[in-house]
């Protein structure tokens, strides 16, 4: 896999992810105790492949502070800034001139997954494809685009959302292609490969194909989807060689206190130099470094981004906290709830609550 180039689209500014990504691009968030990006980076590393190239955008100087040259990580990182959004295809077709192999998988950066990532470049190669798309079989489709396949494996259509879709299968933001087609998507414009290069494929009659399985996968787009990754990181049920520790309940990092009576589960993670107050509960929690959750507090299924705090008494749930908010003691989020940056809610058991 050594001649196989990998590009990571990691472009985007992850509205949906807000408040969290107000100062930090959506793939360096962390999730299990190190960024986003590091997680799909292992993988790419233990398959082999060694040459990536990231197609940066939003904050794009964090990603060459933050992984410099990629040696540490054993790979080869160059970064290739867009200096107007292109889409996908755009995107894809930007990095094209710092590409070196006859193949290019390409990757979105806000979906973990669990994929055999040498059997999706197998099917490729066994198929003959111009394009070959890891689709996955997911429980409830009706949510994403569903893309069926024939029996030979061809990709045969890519429908849009849908209370009824015809299968199981929907893009799983992985694809492998030929290097002629990534040179023959136009440059300099917006693409969508969802909506514009792959139907054109179809439509000129090249082999579209599809590695179909049903391995784990997340799209880790909103906050509640974030928690919910890191969770399965932390837990093992999502595979990573990049996790700062052993798989568990909980995953503490370098510095951070945590009461001998607290109560850390679901697994939940605990930033460098957080605290967790003494009969403080925890449940399937994101901690921010430096977060500090008060004496009896409990935070279940929610972030609290860095340097939050969580008074004594108080309940986060199912809610986000921006980067240096504070919940007053006793107060109560609930159900949604996205408290922005420095933003400081009083203490006397008022409850908060609003829809996503």
């Amino acid at each position: 896999m050594s001649d196989v180039d990998a590009v990571v689209l990691v472009g985007g500014k992850g509205t949906r992810l807000r408040p969290l990504t107000l100062s930090t691009a959506k793939p360096m968030l962390p999730t299990a105790g190190v960024p986003m990006l590091a997680h799909l980076l292992s993988r790419i590393q233990a398959v082999g492949i060694r040459h990536v190239v990231l197609g940066t955008s939003y904050l794009a100087e964090t990603f060459a502070s933050h992984f410099g040259d990629g040696s540490a990580l054993g790979l080869e990182l160059e970064y290739v800034v867009e200096t107007e959004p292109l889409g996908t295809g755009g995107g894809i077709r930007n990095v094209a001139p710092y590409l070196r192999g006859s193949e290019v998988m390409v990757f979105n950066s806000d979906v973990l997954a669990g994929t055999d990532l040498a059997a999706v470049v197998g099917t490729h190669r066994e198929t003959e494809a111009d394009v070959t798309l890891h689709l996955v079989r997911v429980p409830d489709p009706r949510a994403f685009g569903c893309v069926p396949t024939d029996a030979d494996g061809r990709v045969q259509a890519f429908l849009e959302k849908t209370d009824d879709p015809p299968t199981d299968q929907i893009n799983a933001g992985c694809y492998v292609f030929r290097r002629e087609v990534v040179d023959s998507i136009p440059a300099g414009r917006p693409v969508s490969v969802e909506r514009e290069t792959f139907p054109g494929l179809l439509e000129a009659g090249a082999r579209v194909s599809g590695h179909v399985d049903a391995t784990y996968w997340r799209d880790l787009g909103t906050p509640f989807d974030l928690v919910d990754g890191s969770a399965d990181l932390v837990l093992g049920r999502a595979p990573s060689d990049a996790l700062p520790g052993p798989i568990g309940q909980a995953l503490i990092l370098k510095d951070a206190t945590v009461a001998s009576d607290a109560t850390l589960l679901g697994g939940s993670t605990v930033g460098a130099g957080a605290v967790v107050g003494a009969g403080a509960r925890l449940d399937g929690a994101l901690l921010f470094d430096g977060a500090v959750v008060g004496e009896g507090a409990v935070v279940e299924r929610s972030v609290l981004g860095a340097g939050a705090r969580v008074e004594a008494g108080a309940t986060v749930s199912d809610s986000v906290v921006g980067d240096r908010a504070v919940i007053g003691e006793r107060c109560e989020l609930r159900d949604g709830m996205r408290v922005w940056p420095d933003v400081v809610l009083p203490a006397g058991g008022v409850r908060f609550s609003a829809g996503v």
